[in-house]
């Protein structure tokens, strides 16, 4: 057998492929085969669904890769137990290498979806569905593809570009990394397809929560503002103003899991999650993030699994205007044990009451209506200045946040203040990478993270318990400001290439 660790177009791949040897050609009677699947309806969301779970895993460590590799946070360090330092630790670090397990996982993942992605929409196409239900289908399918190469080109630059599959494993070894522009091309594409095909909600509640036109159209604004389109950035966000959605009258509302606040009016798109229960679809963030030593501080069971990850920082924390709502919300600076305090930071905007221990019931969010204002208001600044339209969507932001309004900024002021206002108010919410990408040259990104690098080595967020830093602990180079392409996948085809520097 070929290493697992073959790109997912190869390894799911091998399951279409046939063999002459007579013994191999049997039927395994516990599996349905694909040619027998994707008949119907049912079986074609079935497909979906499980797509859509495959995202679900992906976005489990997403935190990684879009905040621990900013200014945004650190790990509450255990002296005694580094088995991280080489995989998870090293984002925080800037230690990352070519051998790192997290980045294969990662690699392998999205291309594992996507294969089930393409494999769903050839076999849709003869199965029997009605007309709504296959358009529905369709355009979500289309739009979690888009969606996972957005974050492919953003975690690796050039990628490989699949949009079919294959009937056997050999083409695999010719494939090669597309150039990052005609990967936002297929993205586009996907997207304005996907606008064409998604409704704007579902009239099924059991569907809420799937990909709709607005989650497509924000996305795609998103892609445009990344490539710096800003009138078509303009003009696609618009539409999504017009679909219904509206801030919440109160900012933790979008995370609260309860029945009557989840997939809220301002939700566009979020990971799904359902806890409570032993189905396997639930979410344990709050233990993730929780203090190593806090017990059941700060989730309510002393034998959960915390994880200490995604600490805040002192320069986050030290971010909030006074008086700003959000904080309190998204961060508490400590935790109080048998009566002892313990200056551990920690994220608590995913923290909420959970009757099984490790198995929550939040959500994730992916895009929410704030994000799509303060995009709006950065591309018209962009465009034309900081105008009374993009002033007012940025203050309508600051508003809910209990902040003052904003007036007389000129253009350069406006972008570090809505920056600003993007760092707070989507905070460990997984965008800060993205946005300090967006907004910086390489080397520019490498300067920015040096200075935080120095001002955590001079004042630790959290006590490391006498382990000194390593000499290469936050040293950033131009370079990775993308991650390193696996290195078995070069191994197992050298055509894919490395990226430079590691």
């Amino acid at each position: 057998m070929k290493n697992t660790a073959i790109i997912g177009i190869i390894l799911l791949g091998l399951f279409q492929s046939s063999c002459s040897e007579d013994f191999l050609d049997q039927t395994d009677p516990t599996k349905v085969g694909v040619d027998v699947f994707y008949k119907n309806e049912a079986q074609v969301k079935q497909a979906l669904n499980g797509v859509y779970s495959q995202v679900q895993a992906l976005n489990n460590t997403a935190y990684l890769f879009g905040e621990f590799q900013t200014d945004n946070t650190t790990v509450d360090l255990n002296p005694s137990d580094r088995g991280g330092a080489g995989g998870w630790e090293a984002f925080e670090f800037s230690t990352v290498n070519s051998g790192n397990g997290e980045i294969a996982n990662l690699w392998n993942g999205y291309y594992a979806a996507l294969y089930n992605n393409n494999l769903t929409l050839e076999k849709m196409v003869t199965a029997e569905l009605p007309d709504a239900s296959r358009k529905e289908i369709e355009g979500q399918l289309k739009f979690l593809r888009a969606y996972m190469y957005f974050n492919l080109v953003q975690y690796f630059g050039d990628v490989v570009i699949v949009t079919s599959t294959l009937a056997t494993p050999d083409p695999a070894f010719d494939l090669v990394r597309s150039p990052q522009a005609e990967v936002w091309t297929q993205i586009e594409k996907d997207l304005n397809e996907a606008i064409l095909l998604l409704p704007a909600t579902y009239a099924a509640a059991a569907d809420k929560g799937r990909a709709t036109k607005g989650a497509a159209l924000s996305l795609l604004g998103k892609s445009q503002l990344i490539n710096k389109k800003y009138a078509e950035t303009i003009t696609t966000l618009k539409q999504v103003t017009s679909l219904g959605y509206a801030l919440t009258a109160n900012y933790a509302d979008n995370f609260d899991p309860s029945p009557a606040k989840k997939n809220g009016a301002e939700s566009i798109f979020e990971i799904q999650y359902q806890g409570d229960n032993d189905l396997g679809e639930w979410s344990n963030f709050q233990y993730v993030f929780a203090p190593r030593v806090s017990k059941g501080a700060v989730t309510g069971y002393a034998n959960g699994s915390n994880g200490g990850r995604n600490v805040p920082t002192n320069d986050i924390m030290a971010s909030y205007e006074t008086g700003d709502l959000r904080k309190d919300l998204s961060l508490k600076p400590n935790f109080t044990l048998e009566g002892k305090v313990y200056s551990v930071p920690f994220v608590s905007k995913y923290n909420y009451p959970h009757t099984i221990v490790n198995r929550t019931n939040t959500n994730w969010p992916i895009i929410r209506y704030a994000d799509v204002l303060l995009m709006l208001a950065e591309a018209i600044n962009e465009q034309s200045g900081p105008t009374a339209e993009a002033l007012g969507y940025l203050n309508q932001i600051r508003k809910r946040a209990g902040l003052a309004e904003l007036s007389g900024l000129d253009k350069t002021s406006f972008q570090t203040a809505v920056l600003k206002e993007r760092r707070l108010e989507l905070a460990f919410e997984n965008q800060r990478w993205i946005d300090l990408k967006r907004t910086k040259t390489a080397a520019e990104w490498a300067t920015f993270m040096n200075a935080h690098g120095a001002a955590e080595r001079a004042k630790p967020t959290v006590d490391r318990g006498n382990v000194p830093f390593n000499s290469t602990d936050y040293v950033f180079t131009a370079n990775e400001y993308v991650l390193p392409i696996p290195a078995p996948q070069i191994l197992i085809n050298p055509k894919l290439t490395q990226n430079p520097g590691y």
